[in-house]
């Protein structure tokens, strides 16, 4: 998943707003920041309100709006203080509010007061929000000296959101009651985190406060996992009831009446309905320099202490890339209070009953292995591509490989021979291959390859194009402006020339995309005839990439954080089966500090997003599932990159959320009469 809190996959929702006055300094005990009913309305991405104002004592922002679509919005505002920028599209500074679909009329966001002890911010680090809601303890905000603000929508999927935004009012706070929190001295707020992994200072509805909380929750989800599931499956979680097409004792994708299926090994259809990390470690957390955060932490030699490690291997690989040195799983640690010396095994098979029970039938990327292996459950896994790399290419996980490269080709070997056992289980639907490539524009990886030094095996391929298009370096230099005294030169030049011709770089770009994914797909044949090849989990992309993966990939992948799929589409031309790899959707009423990537107002509203996703993939002809990222609750602290959101299905003491096991059984039990007859 790409992790930045701010402009992830999704586009600008379009904001028509009235042409705003500049802020009043006058302070008043309502302080009115923006008030032109009369104006024209005009289209644009953002709204920018200058002025200056002290809100110390005026932290509820309530708006007066119009919200003239069919699709939810979430708007964000961003703040600057006197002498500052704000940059749109970095600035972890920011706080959402939620406008309903068609809502006309107020909606009010309350902003956080800084809290009275001044040294307790600048302790709180590795986390992506913290419990006074600042983006970055570098990056706190004051109050008292606001300059700017800037209202921004986000997550609509290219669907654009019209919002009025008529009146904007910072109410008078001085006689609201902020959480007691905010008043204590450090000695009083430290520590902050409960024995249970959760924040110790507020209440909420599923809040752990003994271990015989965690008996009795597990006692009363037996009851309903026992009264509870689909009608209609077969062993795979295929249609029984359905349509039979041709059994291959493998899972395969296939056309059948205008839509996209993948079919299981006994030939009938299958949806994949899905859940990412599903695994005893999902709330990891980091420890370093932090231990002042947690009241309790196990001694070394005593039962809980090797909870110091973690079952997630990618989390703890990370984690170590990252130069981390200790962590502690308080997931795995109340495991131990629900089930002993054989937590490991009893999660495993609750999970497997639990998958069943909310109607999902798919255990995707990042779950352990131990448990897809066990066989009960169908499986997707995920391989990622090591060796050398484009010098000028970016990305959150890793640069782009170079797929010229020796080392490219034999690291998908070697990665496919790590999962050998799964290459022809029939259990195993595929394998996605690398996650949330940075692609860029359609010219970048040409671009990213002239970067690279003369021992680029793309940058000798580039090389050999250009000499064989051009005949002859004084050719090449005419077209791009260059003074290369031969094709050495190129290799050695890692500067980027400001007159390459752009269909050159854009032809080339397009060779590195077909070697990457022909490659690839050329392994999988020779390696894994049976396995569906699923793609890199697109999340920013191109067209000419798009078309390229089209042709190779059995199935196209995304990661798509946004309100729904109903306008998602695949280039004209372009016809195959999608699936997604990653969504979420979270709140601020379970003990969190940040709620997720697309916020919702609280749990029912989440659940009800969760429903609306995915029916709109089920409707979808190219759709073939949808994988909910994560199983658990991320740690209230933040794992390795400090990411602490509330997207689990369960909390970080294996709690489901009522309102989203409601919502996942609703669509999960009628998710194949939804897709095949679009009710």
């Amino acid at each position: 998943m790409k992790k930045t809190q701010i402009l992830l996959n999704a586009i600008c929702f379009i904001f028509c707003v009235l042409l705003c006055a500049c802020g009043s300094s006058k302070q008043s005990k309502d302080i009115v920041m923006l008030d032109n009913p009369n104006t024209s309305v005009q289209q644009k991405k953002y709204l920018d309100i200058t002025g200056q104002w002290d809100l110390t004592n005026n932290l509820e922002l309530v708006a007066n709006v119009e919200n003239l679509s069919d699709k939810h919005a979430v708007v964000s505002f961003r703040f600057a203080n006197i002498g500052e920028n704000i940059k749109l599209k970095e600035d972890n500074r920011s706080w959402s509010m939620y406008i309903p679909a068609r809502y006309k009329g107020e909606v009010s966001l309350m902003l956080p007061p800084p809290p009275k002890d001044k040294t307790i911010v600048p302790q709180l680090i590795r986390m992506r929000t913290d419990p006074f809601h600042n983006g970055d303890r570098t990056k706190h905000i004051d109050f008292s000296k606001v300059s700017r603000i800037v209202m921004m929508g986000h997550w609509s999927n290219k669907g654009n959101v019209p919002i009025k935004v008529i009146k904007l009012v910072a109410k008078d706070t001085r006689n609201v009651r902020f959480p007691q929190y905010y008043s204590m001295s450090a000695n009083e707020f430290f520590p902050f985190i409960d024995k249970y992994g959760q924040f110790k200072h507020t209440n909420w509805k599923l809040k752990v406060h003994s271990d015989a909380d965690i008996i009795n929750a597990d006692i009363e989800e037996e009851k309903d996992l026992a009264k509870n599931n689909p009608k209609g499956w077969n062993k795979w979680g295929g249609w029984a009831d359905g349509p039979t097409l041709k059994a291959t004792g493998h899972f395969r994708v296939e056309k059948y009446q205008g839509k996209w299926w993948i079919v299981d090994p006994e030939g009938k259809l299958y949806w994949s309905h899905g859940v990412v990390r599903v695994n005893p470690s999902g709330s990891v957390t980091t420890l370093d320099n932090r231990d002042k955060y947690f009241e309790w932490l196990p001694k070394e030699n005593t039962p809980e202490a090797i909870f110091y490690k973690t079952e997630d291997a990618i989390l703890g690989k990370l984690s170590k890339e990252r130069g981390i040195k200790r962590n502690f799983d308080f997931g795995g640690s109340n495991l131990y209070i629900k089930y002993g010396e054989q937590w490991k095994e009893k999660f495993a098979d609750k999970a497997h009953r639990r998958l069943k029970s909310w109607g999902l039938n798919t255990i995707a990327n990042s779950s352990a292995t131990y448990i897809s292996m066990q066989r009960r459950t169908p499986y997707i896994d995920r391989i990622e591509v090591q060796g050398e790399y484009l010098m000028g290419s970016q990305g959150y996980w890793y640069p782009f490989r170079d797929p010229y490269s020796k080392t490219f080709s034999q690291s998908v070997v070697d990665a496919l021979n790590d999962h050998k056992e799964q290459l022809d289980d029939p259990w195993c639907l595929g394998m996605f291959c690398d996650n949330e490539l940075k692609w860029g524009k359609p010219a970048d990886l040409a671009k990213w390859t002239i970067q690279s030094n003369k021992n680029c095996a793309a940058k000798k391929a580039f090389a050999q194009k250009l000499q064989k298009q051009y005949g002859s370096i004084k050719a090449l230099n005419k077209a791009w402006q260059t003074n290369y005294k031969d094709f050495n030169d190129f290799l050695n030049s890692t500067k980027l020339p400001k007159n390459a011709l752009h269909k050159d770089l854009v032809d080339f770009s397009k060779d590195i995309t077909e070697k990457y994914f022909s490659v690839i797909k050329e392994i999988f044949n020779k390696m894994a005839p049976n396995k569906l090849y699923m793609g890199c989990r697109f999340s920013g992309f191109n067209e000419n990439i798009l078309r390229i993966a089209g042709k190779y990939c059995d199935v196209i992948s995304y990661n798509i954080y946004s309100q729904d799929l109903k306008h998602f589409k695949l280039p004209n031309g372009v016809d195959k089966p999608v699936i997604i790899g990653e969504f979420h959707f979270g709140s601020f009423d379970s003990g969190l500090f940040n709620p997720s990537l697309v916020f919702r107002p609280n749990q029912k509203l989440r659940a009800q997003a969760y429903e609306e996703y995915v029916v709109s993939a089920l409707k979808h002809p190219n759709l073939v599932g949808t994988h909910w990222h994560q199983y658990t609750d991320q740690a209230t602290t933040g794992r390795f990159d400090g990411e602490n959101f509330n997207v689990g299905f369960f909390t970080i003491c294996d709690i489901p959320y009522p309102e989203m096991r409601s919502a996942v059984r609703k669509v999960g039990y009628d998710m194949y009469n939804i897709r095949l007859n679009n009710e």
